[in-house]
């Protein structure tokens, strides 16, 4: 027995799973649709390839992640339901397994193949659950490695009527890793989808599957991904050195902000990336929600992987068996050059020599030519008639050479896109807004239904917005631009009634009404509020020549904010009240904080009929300074020391370190 996968089919694997059908084949497993004899339940059998399962390394990390996967449980995983390790009769070498739940349908690979780039809404419906299973998957601590569309499968799962979209082969790259038969040039998982870091380092990590999973949103919205190339390191370099271009680049009807998470996901610097695949599933869902798509049934495509192999659910009987080795072995069949060198090739023959003739030969019968004449006539007719049918099927149909606008007029984008494309037709969308007919609903498509075009022509589809809403205006936004803003909403910008506000400056917006959101019909008023700056202040008060703390309480009670801005001398205020404020009392600020100059005067003490030594005392502690030149000595009354005048006079106020003239006695 050799180990060529087609002989599995028949195989009993640990005496339950029963292996029925070839359905893909890969470069490190092959997939088969088998039946778990002991439920009575079909299932489908991922068989790895005979040489891992010779590496010890393998088989212990393939158990580990399977487990793990097993523990994984949601709606859009693909359910690993057991795993096995068996050694089958007459085969060469164990076989590694696992048995997960069987999703009849296709992948996304054999979507993107059936139908090219997807709609903005079936490419959104297509993400949003694989996300969601990511997302759970990172929560749980697993990263998958190895998101790409074949590992994406569509299809029914139980009473499920549309499809099912789920997520397979959790942590099988890392097992495959660990396989001592792999090669240290080999990168694992598929080049196309491999996030910078994990071509560069092997890293991986939950940003990794978000770049994947941005790659794989890049091929649904353009048909292709962003990098090829005749090697895989040519590829793997340009993910490690250029960054993703947008894919608007391919498809420029692209919502700009779908155009911007793509972009997002798919940095080159991880850390610029989603943290992981919920926080890309809630930026897809804003996305979703901003441009107004609704989910679609997502269409179950055929599957392209399907073996050829007879199904042996039809030929077997109910009971397991194991074929004969002999009946199973592949037959060797020689193609058409094979068969034509080893045919046989008729002699030479030599024509022998003319007999003589013993007797005449009788003479041939001749030629009815009217037999001839309508045999050919028929055949012509015949021919004529085929032809015509032919022509007639290809323009009726639509075939090779003709195309026809279907019917698109009130269906949504998505199934628009899909009737366009079912008549190799390209839709080519854009949107206006429309009172009546809901948004992202066709309003009309030119050329018009039953216009016949060539094939991939494409075709203008005009996508109702829905009525038309007041935009965000924010408080602060020029005149000129919220008026242009709602002018682009198809609305009518009004000016209304100017009003203060404290925050906005003059000339500037404070807000709309209606308010932002607010649903219109095409051609609606929006009123604009302009502001007038902030309320005007009233007069600065005269707090002149008050005290501070008095002239504080009456500008606050005023609504201004006082501060002490400063001290100055003023001859005729008394000392330590207010000399100013700036503003200037009685004038209009502009702003509410006033600033108040206090008085530094000093009071001049009385110090008559003082010793001199004392006088100078009470001066210097009132901030003066005592000038005794006028006085002999300590003074100046033959034996009298004592100050007998002063000048200033006591009581008069005088700037702060000004000289008081002492004079004695007789001085």
């Amino acid at each position: 027995m050799t180990r060529t996968q087609p002989s599995l089919v028949g195989t009993l694997l640990e005496r339950r799973y029963r292996v029925d059908r070839l359905l893909a084949h890969g470069g490190m497993s092959s997939v088969y649709r088998g039946t778990d004899t002991r439920l009575d339940r079909p299932v489908a059998i991922k068989i790895m390839d005979p040489r891992f399962a010779d590496d010890r390394s393998f088989v212990d990390r393939f158990v580990r992640e399977a487990q793990s996967a097993a523990q994984l449980h949601h709606p859009h995983v693909v359910a690993v339901h057991d795993q096995g390790f068996d050694l089958p009769q007459g085969a060469e070498s164990g076989l590694a397994f696992l048995v997960m739940e069987l999703v009849d349908g296709g992948t996304l690979r054999d979507l993107l193949d059936d139908r090219g780039p997807l709609d903005v809404a079936l490419a959104l419906s297509v993400a949003e659950p694989v996300l969601s299973a990511l997302a759970a998957a990172h929560r749980s601590g697993l990263v998958h490695r190895d998101v790409k569309p074949e590992n994406v499968l569509i299809g029914r799962v139980g009473q499920h009527t549309g499809g099912a979209v789920k997520v397979a082969d959790f942590g099988l790259v890392r097992a495959v890793a660990s396989a001592g038969t792999t090669s240290s040039s080999v990168i694992l998982g598929t080049v196309a989808y491999l996030s910078p870091e994990q071509v560069a380092t092997g890293a991986a990590s939950a940003r990794g599957d978000v770049y994947s999973a941005g790659i794989l949103l890049y091929e649904m919205l353009t048909g292709q991904v962003p990098y090829t190339g005749d090697t895989a390191i040519s590829v793997a370099y340009r993910h490690v050195n250029d960054d993703v271009p947008r894919p608007s680049e391919l498809r420029p009807d692209l919502p700009p902000a779908l155009d911007d998470l793509v972009v997002r996901a798919t940095r080159r610097d991880p850390q610029l990336r989603p943290a992981d695949a919920g926080e890309f599933l809630t930026e897809l869902t804003a996305v979703r929600a901003q441009l107004g798509l609704l989910p679609v049934t997502v269409p179950i495509p055929v599957s392209r992987g399907q073996g050829d192999l007879a199904d042996t659910e039809r030929t077997l009987p109910r009971i397991p068996q194991v074929p004969d080795t002999q009946k199973t072995m592949p037959v060797h069949r020689p193609n058409a050059t094979q068969a034509l060198s080893h045919a046989a090739v008729p002699p030479v023959l030599t024509p022998p020599p003319p007999r003589r003739r013993s007797r005449p030969e009788p003479e041939k019968e001749p030629v009815d030519n009217r037999k001839r004449i309508l045999v050919i006539a028929a055949a012509v007719l015949l021919l004529g008639g085929l032809i015509g049918a032919f022509t007639f099927i290809l323009t009726d149909t639509g075939g090779d050479k003709s195309a026809r606008v279907p019917h698109l007029v009130g269906l949504n984008q998505a199934a628009a896109g899909d009737a366009l494309r079912a008549v190799k037709l390209n839709p080519q969308f854009s949107q206006e807004y429309d009172n009546t007919v809901p948004s992202n609903t066709v309003l009309r498509a030119d050329p018009a239904e039953g216009t016949t075009l060539s094939p991939n022509a494409n075709v203008s589809v005009v996508l109702s917005k829905g009525r038309p809403a007041v935009p965000d205006v924010r408080p602060g936004t020029a005149l000129p631009d919220a008026e242009q803003a709602i002018k682009a909403a198809q609305l009518t910008p009004v000016r209304g009634t100017d009003d203060f506000d404290p925050d906005v400056p003059q000339g500037a917006v404070i807000r709309t009404s209606p308010s932002a959101g607010s649903q219109l019909t095409i051609g609606g008023q929006v009123t604009i509020i302009v502001s007038k700056g902030p309320i005007p202040l009233p007069p600065v008060p005269d707090v002149t020549g008050r005290p501070k703390d008095e002239a504080f309480q009456l500008l606050q009670q005023a609504g201004f904010e006082p501060f002490q801005a400063g001290e100055e001398f003023k001859q005729d205020v008394p000392a330590g009240a207010v000399t100013r404020t700036d503003p200037a009392a009685n004038s209009q600020p502009k702003a509410k904080r006033i600033g108040v100059f206090v008085n530094n005067a000093v009071q001049v003490p009385d110090v008559r009929f003082r010793s001199f030594d004392d006088a100078q005392k009470l001066l210097e502690q009132a901030g003066l300074k005592a000038d005794r030149d006028g006085g002999r000595g300590h003074g100046n009354g033959g034996g009298f020391d004592f100050v007998f005048q002063q000048d200033p006079q006591p009581g008069t106020f005088v700037q702060k370190g000004s000289k008081v003239k002492l004079k004695g006695f007789g001085g």
